[in-house]
């Protein structure tokens, strides 16, 4: 094993994949001289040169839909957004046309497009450069959706999905960016639709996302000095989810919360907690609980965007919460 940061163990992954497939390309915003928003391409441009490494106007419209084009003529498009944010603008050609394309025409296309996106709250970047947009995806159709929260994890499934012949939305949280952790020296990929207990434990279960992965992991040690032992299960991919890892967890423990940093409503916790209530609602012993951030734009002061989002106390009371029924 070997420690890198998140980003290194993405770069990392970029370079052996694009060293692997000749036919795979990288493009974006300021992705090549300046290496990416947050320098995840350092070294690509040197290695692959200009004809497989090269920026494009701020237009994520023409990002998507030129993938989807690339990938259609038999090259492996990956990109990036600067910040996740801006899906948005792109909504037309990722939501319509990189999900549904194949399925529209016959089921006789690969759609290899791998698309990168930065999320979550961090140092007042404000409520056009903090969010974090990936429940919106999991109500589509023809996507897949990846949220990794360790390097090991972010390695691996960006291997798989470059690699898949369908269009993978990557959502990476910007505070994880620079998060050690340890990476097998060896060739490895993470399939999709497999999820990972980052803690065992027996009382409860915490289904957590992204970096909430980690408050989850804060809480459920502090939570041990009190005597509950919590279950951290990550499902490190939305599309597809792993739902018996978490209806097995949430059946030992009859306990559930549920953590991430969309806001609460309508957030990832909504889907996950429909699926327990209706497959496992006779395994629990209590309500489900959420915890997500506010259900309102994220504040600009850095002070209230602690207070927006989930910390290692909400998930503490929503744990003892449950414990009480």
């Amino acid at each position: 094993m070997k420690t890198l940061t998140l980003m290194q163990a993405i770069n990392e992954a970029l370079l052996e994949e694009m060293e692997r497939d000749p036919n795979s390309v990288y493009f974006g915003e300021d992705v090549a001289a300046m290496s990416g928003a947050f320098g995840a391409t350092a070294g690509l441009l040197d290695r692959f040169g200009p004809d497989r490494v090269f920026d494009t106007p701020i237009a994520e419209a023409t990002i998507a839909g030129a993938a989807l084009g690339m990938a259609l003529a038999g090259l492996t498009p990956i990109t990036e957004f600067s910040f996740a944010d801006f899906v948005g603008i792109a909504f037309d050609e990722i939501y319509n046309k990189l999900g549904k394309w194949n399925w529209m025409h016959g089921c006789c296309f690969k759609i290899p497009v791998t698309i990168r996106l930065p999320v979550g709250a961090l140092a007042g970047s404000g409520p056009e450069h903090s969010q974090s947009p990936q429940a919106l995806f999991m109500h589509s159709q023809g996507l897949y959706v990846a949220v990794p929260s360790n390097a090991c994890d972010a390695k691996g499934l960006l291997k798989t999905a470059i690699r898949d012949p369908n269009p993978v939305l990557f959502f990476e949280h910007k505070l994880l960016y620079g998060m050690p952790g340890e990476v097998p020296e060896e060739e490895y990929t993470i399939p999709f639709g497999v999820a990972d207990v980052k803690r065992e434990g027996s009382d409860v279960t915490i289904v957590a996302t992204s970096m909430q992965v980690l408050t989850a992991l804060n809480a459920a040690n502090m939570l041990a000095a009190e005597g509950i032992e919590a279950e951290v299960i990550d499902p490190r991919t939305l599309i597809p989810l792993d739902r018996k890892a978490i209806l097995d967890s949430v059946r030992k423990t009859g306990r559930v919360v549920i953590v991430h940093e969309e806001p609460k409503t309508g957030g990832t916790g909504a889907e996950l907690a429909a699926i327990i209530a209706e497959e496992a609602f006779f395994d629990l012993a209590a309500p489900i609980k959420r915890v997500g951030s506010a259900d309102t734009p994220i504040p600009q002061s850095i002070f209230l965007e602690m207070e927006y989002k989930p910390n290692e106390e909400k998930v503490m009371a929503a744990v003892r919460e449950v414990m009480q029924y």
